[in-house]
């Protein structure tokens, strides 16, 4: 019942991830992005606050340890990468971005050994990483006459998005807190929020004056608060408590399916050849980065089943 109910989550949160492009799609017909974002993120912080509160959770940071996770995954695992990520959607649709940012799990393990360990890439790593690589070439699909495609400007800004998220995953490792992780992920995303306010402040082309919410937009923007980001989250650290990091990370490559999938059945857009072999390729990437982890992913979870007569 137990790896039924995990298996259920697993496929409900991709479905829900994987459908929130086509929301944020829906959404930015008429809604700037950044400020876009902003507005879903005030809603999803102040949804999650009220869950802490209700819980009786500790949610008032008091180590000046406490506030540097939650800053840093506030402003790039959420700030950074929500702008970034909504502003390349403007370019492209909400089911090849969701391919793009099937490199986060290449780009995080990355990052972490160029800032911290200087560890070298084995061979079979750095394969791993061109073929990852290769794959976004692919997506973007570069027109050597016109570097300034709409296409390949919406790939940039995707890929700088999973750079973005990546880096807040690096700097907030190891942190360590016995806040629970429900009020650290409202505060992270309430400093998400500020920082999407400040960038639609900043930016000449952002107006929140020049929004139209729509039915469309509002229905979207709430399903992206609501289910997509207060609900969302909640899934991924059950998630995340109880199969861990590697298996988690696999999300990456089953949310891509469900917001094709979306795009198929409510707008009837097909995915492109050049979006499934770019899909492939990252895919490929990731099991040969991963290989040795999923290796001893593997191993354990045998080693589990083989225990399991004995313990009952």
């Amino acid at each position: 019942m137990s790896r039924a109910r995990t298996l259920v989550v697993f496929v409900a949160l991709s479905a829900v991830w994987g459908s929130a492009f086509l929301a944020t799609d829906i959404a930015l017909e008429s809604v700037p992005p950044a400020f876009l974002g902003a507005v879903r993120f005030d809603i999803a912080a102040l949804l999650l606050f009220a869950l802490t509160v209700a819980r009786g959770d500790r949610f008032v940071p008091t180590e000046r340890s406490e506030w540097r996770p939650i800053l840093a995954g506030g402003v790039f695992s959420i700030g950074a990468h929500h702008a970034l990520l909504f502003s390349g959607q403007v370019y492209i649709p909400g089911s090849v971005a969701s391919v793009l940012l099937g490199i986060i799990p290449l780009a995080t393990p990355t990052l972490t050994r160029l800032t911290a360990t200087r560890e070298r890439l084995s061979p079979i790593k750095t394969a791993g990483l061109v073929l990852g690589f290769l794959g976004l070439v692919v997506i973007a699909n570069p027109d050597p006459e016109n570097l300034l495609s709409s296409n390949l400007v919406g790939a940039v800004l995707v890929f700088s998005s999973a750079i973005a998220f990546a880096l807040g995953a690096v700097l907030t490792h190891d942190s360590e807190t016995d806040m629970s992780l429900l009020a650290v992920q409202s505060w992270m995303m309430l400093i998400g929020a500020v920082t999407l306010h400040v960038t639609s402040i900043a930016l000449p082309w952002e107006s929140a004056a020049g929004a139209v919410w729509t039915p469309q937009a509002l229905v979207a923007t709430g399903y992206l608060a609501v289910v997509a980001g207060a609900g969302g989250f909640l899934l991924y650290f059950w998630l995340l408590d109880r199969i861990g990091p590697i298996e988690v990370s696999i999300l990456e490559y089953v949310i891509p399916i469900f917001a094709a999938l979306a795009e198929w059945v409510i707008i009837e857009r097909a995915p492109t050849k050049t979006t499934v072999v770019g899909f492939v390729l990252i895919f490929v990437g990731f099991l040969l980065f991963k290989r040795d982890a999923i290796r001893s992913e593997l191993r354990r979870a045998m080693a589990r089943q083989q225990r399991k007569p004995t313990d009952d």
